[in-house]
């Protein structure tokens, strides 16, 4: 590609929706970031992103050559089809065939990819892979839910229809986990994901033990993780809690993780994860005492916060194009 092309990239998620263009020689040119209008049905959300692209595409196509477009969405997908399987963030959408449908609105081809895996792929290829010098990772996004991206020798890992890597719905707790939008109980998603930490909270102020969190509700009843994560930075004990829970799942996963791939990098990205400083000391209790590997490898295998935060997901899909990524997709 020469430097004139340019590509457009969407980071689809169950609360925010990115669409950007980007060019090899300048990054991004340009984002157009909207709320994600679940509440509206999966044609608004569509209409709403397609509509973004025609503008980004009116913009820049004019002095840059198109590469390619591509779709960072939630999971489980089939792919390359880019058809929704039951996403437990996205209500409704089962069996939706996002690439055809964005594909028919535009009339031009589309990628269709996991969203955690565009975000490990840009992590790799611009982040923690490049500083480290190693193409080979995995990726958790702490976000509305928790996605997983796995990259092996620079390429994106799939599985054998798509859904590969999806690491929120490891069974981290067998007694008293709580429900998963997936169905099941004690995944690490609702254990460590923003959407947990809210109805940790929640489950804390209904025992009415816990009046710093009441104090946040009263003056925000639509307060974020974000808001617990501050409220435990300044010294809550109670929110303190919620982020040593989330760090004590996360270590317990990426134990099993460690212990399974025996890769060289472990990035954790989302939203959540800006709270880093405050879960993580009991992330590596927990990943330390958990994984043999992890033990033997301490010095080799890194487990670090994203050095993209929340452009990865965005810049990842703009790569795409660029690359052999999705034809070049490793499968079993």
């Amino acid at each position: 590609m020469t430097s004139s092309t340019f590509t457009i990239g969407v980071d689809l998620g169950g609360t925010n929706l990115r669409i950007g263009a980007y060019s090899q020689d300048s990054g991004l040119l340009d984002t157009i970031p909207l709320a994600t209008r679940l509440a509206d049905g999966r044609d608004a959300v569509t209409a709403d992103m397609c509509n973004a692209i025609r503008q980004l595409l009116g913009r820049y196509a004019p002095q840059r050559r198109l590469a390619g477009i591509a779709i960072g969405s939630p999971g489980p997908l089939e792919l390359p089809e880019g058809v929704l399987r039951r996403p437990p963030n996205l209500p409704g959408w089962d069996g939706f065939p996002l690439r055809r449908t964005v594909e028919g609105a535009l009339g031009r081809p589309v990628l269709v990819q996991n969203d955690a895996n565009v975000a490990a792929f840009a992590e790799c290829l611009l982040g923690r892979g490049k500083m480290l010098g190693v193409d080979s990772l995995c990726m958790f996004t702490l976000g509305t839910g928790v996605g997983g991206g796995i990259i092996l020798r620079g390429k994106i890992w799939d599985g054998v229809t798509g859904m590969g890597g999806e690491v929120g719905h490891l069974n981290i707790w067998t007694e008293g986990g709580m429900p998963c939008g997936c169905g099941s109980q004690g995944c690490l998603e609702p254990h460590a994901s923003a959407t947990g930490v809210r109805k940790m909270a929640d489950a804390m102020i209904a025992r009415g033990t816990a009046p710093g969190l009441e104090a946040l509700r009263a003056a925000n009843p639509a307060f974020s993780a974000r808001e617990v994560a501050e409220l435990a930075a300044d010294g809550d004990t109670d929110a303190q809690a919620i982020y040593q829970s989330v760090g004590r799942s996360l270590g317990i996963g990426l134990a099993s993780l460690v212990n399974t791939l025996n890769l060289p990098l472990y990035v954790l990205g989302g939203g959540v994860a800006k709270a880093w400083d405050i879960f993580s000391p009991a992330l590596f209790e927990q990943l330390t005492q958990r994984s043999y590997i992890y033990r033997l490898t301490s010095g080799t295998t890194h487990v670090t916060p994203s050095v993209l935060g929340p452009d990865a997901g965005l810049l990842g899909a703009c790569l795409l194009p660029f690359t052999t990524a999705i034809s070049g997709s490793q499968s079993v």
